[in-house]
């Protein structure tokens, strides 16, 4: 390592307090703090110790410009700025290091067209957002200044080979590390029987509980669907927000599920909702890697998620998860009715926090600072 610290600027849009990119971006400044001196490049983001920030906020009116002119204001800003390597969490050419915790745009639309009728996809072709990031993409992993792609799953960096061709020691697998102690199945479950009383749950019932923003794309759908082919009376808890929440409430209610679904909107302790609950339920369409598994893992869940989620990497099949096709609500129904108690799920629960023991904050920026310190190497 060198004798100063590195100085890196990350680049990252907005902040969004529920997204588990900026989530691993905050824990990425606190484990770096020391040897690496951190300036975040964005739009808005909470105020945090740790870094400064570098505040790129240009006009724009729709989401394409505001997208071209954040990626314009961010090549405007860092032109001799005097960073040693520039790590980008967004689709912009003028970085050293991409982050691809969004994913592939290409896989995640390939997905997405699974679900949707000839109209849908339509649509979805003629939408210039879909255009422009597909462009970006395209820009940013033929760019000659791009000298790493950091892979936060072994499934996205399979999905760059795919789509790009780009070659393996330019993707590197560098999983988000979780704290334990914070996540912990004793903190977690300290107001178990208090959160169920809330929601008239009994202390005995099975509860799964669905965390996370974007409906569509992480899997309400399937969840209702595969809850209302179970039977019996396991309950759903859906925390995170989604502008078209009452689309789904009205699919509850004419599955005749709503008495057993909860929809009680984003929630700043998001580890008391993995306490009162006994499974995570993420049938996610796509997602590179979500954190709130991770989260769950820690605080003793197993997770059911589906086969194009890079959790799914973690799970070991009937020990501390399962995994299923996104669309397979069949199937999740089965899982669902096979364990209708919330003793059922309980033998699972220490499986499922050894398996993020390893994955530390501290084993993550020892992971990244190495990655900086060979490139800067290689530089010199």
């Amino acid at each position: 390592m060198p004798d100063q610290p590195i100085k890196l600027a990350i680049v990252r849009q907005k902040y969004n307090p529920a997204g588990g990119a900026e989530r691993f971006v905050s824990r990425a400044i606190a484990a770096l703090a020391g040897s690496v001196e951190v300036t975040l490049v964005t739009r808005r983001w909470e105020e945090h110790a740790g870094y400064r920030s570098l505040k790129v906020d240009p006009f724009y009116l729709g989401s394409v410009w505001r997208e071209w002119s954040f990626a314009r204001g961010v090549a405007r800003a860092l032109d001799g700025a005097g960073f040693d390597l520039v790590q980008s969490h967004e689709r912009i050419a003028c970085c050293d290091l991409y982050r691809a915790g969004d994913g592939v745009h290409r896989e995640w639309l390939a997905q997405r067209r699974r679900q949707l009728g000839p109209l849908a996809r339509l649509g979805l072709w003629f939408n210039p957002l879909h255009h422009y990031a597909l462009a970006a993409e395209k820009k940013l992993f033929t760019s000659p200044r791009l000298r790493a792609v950091i892979c936060n799953s072994q499934m996205v960096k399979d999905e760059l080979k795919h789509w790009f061709g780009l070659p393996d020691e330019r993707l590197r697998v560098i999983y988000s590390g979780i704290d334990a102690e914070a996540f912990s199945p004793q903190r977690a479950r300290a107001r178990r029987d208090a959160m169920r009383q809330q929601l008239g749950i009994a202390p005995d019932a099975a509860v799964l509980a669905y965390v996370g923003s974007g409906f569509e794309r992480k899997g309400v759908a399937t969840c209702l669907a595969a809850l209302a082919a179970a039977g019996g009376e396991t309950r759903l808890v859906v925390v995170g927000h989604d502008k078209r929440a009452r689309r789904y409430q009205a699919q509850a209610a004419a599955l005749g599920i709503a008495g057993r679904v909860h929809f009680v909107g984003a929630q700043k302790n998001v580890q008391d909702w993995y306490g009162m609950a006994d499974a995570l339920f993420l049938p996610t369409l796509y997602d590179p890697f979500p954190n709130v598994a991770l989260e769950a893992f820690a605080c003793g869940l197993p997770v059911l998620t589906s086969r194009k989620s890079g959790a799914a990497e973690f799970v070991r099949e009937g020990e501390n998860g399962f995994v299923r096709d996104a669309l397979d609500h069949a199937g999740f129904a089965a899982l669902i009715a096979a364990r209708p108690k919330a003793a059922d799920w309980a033998g699972m629960g220490e499986a499922a926090r050894a398996t993020i023991l390893p994955y530390t904050p501290a084993a993550m920026a020892e992971r990244l600072t190495g990655l900086y310190a060979e490139l800067l190497t290689a530089r010199r």
